[in-house]
């Protein structure tokens, strides 16, 4: 499959990177069967993603490529407060 064009002020590495979120998205959205999940780059950062549910943000995904061996990993922060209810 041909790689597009990257768009004006994008590089081809931003695409890659956006086509890597997309499906951790996807997979995310297969595995908890929530199709509200959306998985978001990070602002000046890109080792790292930002994960939601709908507009509520839960937690980062670190992308990990040590080793020759790719993978991610999800951090979730669970307050006291949000197990009340």
């Amino acid at each position: 499959m041909a790689r597009r064009a990257p768009r004006r002020g994008r590089t081809a590495e931003d695409d890659l990177k956006r086509d890597e979120l997309k499906k951790v998205e996807s997979y995310l959205q297969r595995k908890f069967s929530l199709p509200s999940i959306s998985v978001r780059a990070r602002p000046k950062k890109d080792d790292s993603a930002e994960f939601y549910i709908g507009d509520e943000f839960v937690g980062i995904i670190f992308r990990d490529d040590e080793d020759g061996e790719l993978s991610w990993n999800l951090q979730i922060a669970i307050l006291e407060m949000d197990l009340e209810d």
